[in-house]
């Protein structure tokens, strides 16, 4: 699966993981919006998603829109030890961490909002700790999808921090998030037609406000 990692000087991934933690306590919280990111490119693209004990998560493989093959995970060994499945993926499929692409939460960034990168550091996201962790790199692409701070929270409350990340969203919230979710998926066609690069003055310009 290693070949046409590139066109040209263009980074195409072809191993998209979504970050969330499993049991239905956590479904459909702002920290497992990368499951739920997941859960909508498998039913954009038909690949349906199926528990694989090897890979750690849930898994499919398919075509990309682009043409190539691609492949989702949602790993289910909880968040901070995501970097398990992650390298698992990689090593069967023999992929460098430069075709990965992580979509994860980001408190940074405001709801409605999502930031393409190629590269970068963990963010102080467990998730993140731990596939750079087992991957020994930060190169790897990320997709953040903004879930925003507490309200009227301090950003040293840790309590009011931990309450919103594994809360849900608003009815309000949750409206927003089907328009975020419907681009994250344009976003990504995007990406595996054109490339990472080219993809993120597009990715990163937009917002659902």
């Amino acid at each position: 699966m290693t070949e046409a990692i590139t066109q040209g000087a263009l980074v195409i991934p072809q191993l998209i993981v979504g970050l969330g933690n499993p049991e239905p306590k956590y479904e459909q919280t702002r920290h497992n919006i990368g499951f739920t990111a997941i859960d909508a490119l498998s039913r954009a693209w038909q690949i349906p998603l199926v528990e694989n004990p090897k890979f750690k998560g849930q898994f499919g493989e398919g075509t990309a829109p682009g043409g190539g093959k691609i492949c989702l995970v949602k790993p289910l060994t909880y968040m901070n030890r995501s970097g398990k499945s992650v390298q698992a993926v990689i090593s069967w499929y023999k992929l460098p961490p430069e075709l990965v692409l992580v979509i994860y939460d980001d408190m940074d960034l405001p709801l409605g909002k999502t930031r393409l990168r190629l590269s970068g550091s963990a963010g102080g996201h467990n998730g993140m700790k731990s596939i750079v962790s087992h991957l020994s790199s930060h190169n790897f692409s990320r997709l953040r999808i903004g879930i925003g701070k507490p309200k009227g929270a301090a950003n040293e409350d840790n309590t009011d921090t931990i309450s919103h990340v594994l809360g849900r969203f608003s009815a309000t919230e949750t409206k927003l998030m089907t328009l975020v979710l419907e681009f994250v998926v344009e976003c990504l066609e995007l990406t595996l037609k054109q490339g990472v690069e080219n993809a993120m003055n597009r990715c990163n310009s937009w917002s659902a406000y």
